[in-house]
């Protein structure tokens, strides 16, 4: 028998608790979104995570109005990648963007909310999705297929120098894919009759030790797979390079603006942007598991002239006229 005192709470707390339904269920709550990074956040973003904030503004959401992003960083620490994860789940954001390095902590910590990997490479073989065409599961997103640009990379590499006998790769085996870029490299490399020197990149302190392998023996030319590592260190890799006048091959158009000299792969900044859509499409009620991984829609070469003349290159015409972009 509930007493006469208790009527009343009771019936209080049970408004309290169908509105608080009512507002969970409101279709005005703004969604928030999860931005898992195994990098520090730069300020300005980087071009990759600028490309996502337009994408999702193309598509009308605006950040502080009818979206919050709640950003998590690793800030290079990869055991801190766990409990920012968790952190996430807790905050029942409404989809976690998994960038690249960090997908695996997402994956551990939620089997419920949808998680959008910007540029998703070979993500079968990884064991994160069943198929391309039907993902199954909550993990899904635009592809960034890696498979054969390896090879071309060093034959790209090959005819801009045609006396390449030596490449040094610059990889972290930790990366999703990367173990088999490094595979293609090798079997292009015996195409080529190239020796190929493996330098491997785990953390910020693997740098400094890579560059003084290759000032003691110095190869004819360096190729970068692209990770969030490579990519934040960017400036430090193509100063070294241009001291010991190394010409680079990357896989970001964005490395040869800043100065490294050939760059050929799917376009990075536009799957970034592609990504979006995956969100906007989860936040709109579409189940993960049924979204498609697109493969990219756009691969550029890009070829750095400015950088050529300071290392003392010569471009072939025939390779100029196939690049998307030259920088002068």
């Amino acid at each position: 028998m509930i007493s006469r005192t208790l009527k009343p709470l009771l019936f209080v707390l049970a408004i309290v608790g169908v509105l608080s339904g009512v507002e969970a269920q409101r279709p005005d709550r703004v969604p928030r979104i999860g931005y898992l990074v195994v990098s520090p956040l730069a300020d300005p973003p980087s071009a990759e995570r600028a490309a996502f904030l337009d994408g999702l503004r193309e598509l009308g959401y605006v950040v502080g109005q009818n979206v919050v992003i709640e950003y998590r960083s690793a800030a290079w620490n990869r055991e801190l990648l766990p409990d920012l994860a968790a952190e996430l789940v807790n905050l029942k954001v409404d989809v976690i963007v998994a960038v690249p390095g960090a997908i695996d902590a997402a994956r551990d910590a939620t089997k419920t909310i949808p998680i959008i990997v910007p540029s998703l490479t070979d993500p079968v073989d990884e064991g994160y999705v069943k198929s391309l065409a039907r993902p199954g599961g909550n993990i899904t997103g635009p592809g960034w297929s890696a498979e054969g640009l390896t090879g071309k990379r060093l034959e790209l590499l090959k005819e801009a120098i045609p006396k390449l006998s030596r490449v040094a790769v610059l990889w972290n085996p930790l990366n999703e894919g990367a173990k088999r870029q490094w595979q293609e490299a090798q079997a292009a490399a015996r195409k080529l009759h190239l020796a190929l020197q493996s330098l491997e990149v785990k953390d910020p302190s693997d740098v400094p030790k890579a560059f003084a392998t290759m000032a003691q023996k110095r190869p004819d030319a360096l190729i970068t797979v692209a990770s969030a590592l490579t990519t934040a260190y960017r400036p430090i890799i193509i100063e070294f390079a241009t001291k010991q006048r190394i010409p680079t091959m990357f896989a970001l158009k964005a490395d040869v603006e800043a100065g490294g000299l050939i760059s050929y792969a799917g376009s990075l900044t536009d799957t970034f942007r592609r990504a979006a859509r995956y969100v906007d499409r989860v936040l709109k009620g579409a189940n993960p598991g049924d979204l498609p991984i697109e493969d990219p829609t756009r691969f550029e070469l890009a070829i750095n002239l400015k950088t050529a003349k300071t290392l003392g290159l010569k471009i072939p015409q025939t390779l100029l006229l196939q690049a998307d972009q030259v920088v002068q």
